[in-house]
């Protein structure tokens, strides 16, 4: 008789954030991810909803990389009774505590749901206690008929996919698949002889700029804000994408692509995650580290300030332009961003230039769709900068490389099942994958099970 598993979708479906899938099999309960649903409202009363099952029964959570939307509904987790163990590689392990502290400190200021005591200082710690960390291809017994391995997704600096090995049946789950190549990391890792994929589709429907196109637009962004005197303003993603920008500007900077200019990284947690980077250059590929031979800092370069504190930060506006800030949130939902935003949109003499996901309904979806005033941290703003977008500098693989990313495995995969987007996105890739490469492909809904045959 065979035997079987059971996946159950309980977040991450419908949408890009809030990854959340219960693997069962030989008798164990299995977590992938447990993160925070983002939208307009960081604290979305749907994030503290009760779980789809029982804390207290999940065995292990294995954590794909560090970004909230995987992470993020830890302390919840740790706080309605989980008590199994937490994998991921080191650098995820790292970089998590700083996220994790980070949303800490903007979550527990509301007083709905309880979230004080959810993200309290002791649930953060907890969670630290069960987690450990396992490198790129090394096995994790489990039972004596199943095993995981993570692999490099080359998403962000840690990132993996998660391999579950079930009496020789492979079933993985990829979290963020990465856009390879990347300037610091290496490419996603080929995974042969997969039966079952969970796999997202951020991009499922359209296609980014090359890596060469994507920097000589940041190029042509950067000159001509230069000549309008005017201040650029990035919204960005604390990890990775800030630090993947500083490393290409960087490189800008010092091959005189660029006039020299002042440069402001804006973002306390930014700041923090990047010298966890200084900590894992083995990590990165080995163009990344052959440069870091030559030029040990990184992430440093001249007119590079960074403004930890907020007096610091306050200073950016007595700098007369041209200048550049780059601070947080990616969305204009949260952070620093939105104060250089109220401050900065209403001039058409300065640029605010998009480079990553814009979530339906925040603020940097609203602007990208070409609203012309917008709701910014409670203050109506007159969108009047010019306005510049970079699809090549998302950390996602587009629909072209997730296709190809599906072309290496299409011999052995029964099942794919499409997750991480929104509908339009994941139904496109589902379609594609079943006209182009006759995959049996499929876009779940929240709360759907599949049974698999192991």
């Amino acid at each position: 008789m065979q035997n079987k598993a059971k996946i159950t979708f309980c977040g991450g479906v419908g949408a890009v954030t809030g990854a959340n899938f219960l693997l069962e099999a030989d008798g164990k309960k299995i977590l992938v991810d447990c993160g925070l649903t983002q939208s307009e409202k960081l604290a979305d009363e749907t994030n503290w909803a009760p779980f789809p099952y029982d804390p207290k029964e999940i065995d292990i959570l294995f954590v794909t990389h560090a970004h909230i939307d995987h992470v993020g509904r830890i302390p919840k987790l740790m706080n309605e009774g989980f008590r199994g163990q937490i994998f991921s590689t080191p650098p995820t392990m790292d970089l998590a505590k700083p996220m994790l502290d980070d949303t800490a400190g903007i979550l527990d200021k509301s007083d709905k749901y309880g979230l004080d005591k959810i993200y309290s200082e002791e649930n953060i710690k907890k969670s630290f206690s069960f987690w450990k960390g396992a490198d790129y291809h090394e096995k994790i017994p489990i039972t004596d008929n199943l095993e995981a391995a993570f692999y490099n997704a080359g998403h962000i600096l840690g990132s993996a996919m998660v391999l579950f090995t079930y009496n020789g049946k492979k079933i993985m789950f990829t979290g963020d698949l990465g856009n390879s190549p990347s300037p610091l990391l290496p490419d996603t890792d080929n995974v042969k002889g997969v039966d079952y994929l969970v796999m997202e589709s951020v991009y499922g429907d359209r296609n980014h700029e090359s890596r060469e196109d994507r920097r000589r637009m940041l190029e042509e962004v950067i000159e001509d804000n230069y000549h309008r005197k005017g201040t650029l303003v990035i919204p960005t993603f604390s990890l990775e994408r800030s630090q993947e920008l500083l490393f290409e500007m960087n490189n800008l900077v010092e091959e005189n692509h660029i006039p020299e200019m002042p440069v402001f990284l804006d973002s306390p947690l930014a700041i923090r995650l990047t010298e966890v980077f200084q900590k894992y250059k083995g990590y990165f590929n080995e163009n990344a580290q052959k440069f870091m031979i030559e030029d040990p800092n990184l992430f440093k370069f001249p007119g590079l300030r960074f403004t930890l504190n907020a007096e610091e930060s306050k200073m950016i506006d007595e700098t007369s332009g041209p200048k550049i800030i780059i601070a947080g949130s990616g969305m204009s939902s949260g952070g620093r961003v939105v104060y250089h935003e109220q401050k900065y949109l209403p001039d058409p003499n300065n640029t605010l230039l998009l480079i990553g996901y814009q979530s339906v309904g925040t603020p940097g979806r609203l602007i990208q769709e070409g609203v012309k005033t917008v709701k910014i941290a409670g203050e109506y703003v007159h969108m009047r900068a010019h306005l510049a977008y970079i699809y090549g500098y998302s950390g996602h693989k587009d629909s072209d490389h997730l296709l190809g990313f599906i072309q290496d495995m299409r011999e052995s995969l029964r099942k794919v099942f499409v997750v991480m987007g929104e509908p339009k996105s994941s139904m496109f890739l589902v379609q594609k994958m079943r006209d182009n490469l006759g995959i049996e492909a499929y876009a779940p809904e929240q709360g759907d099970s599949a049974t698999l045959d192991c």
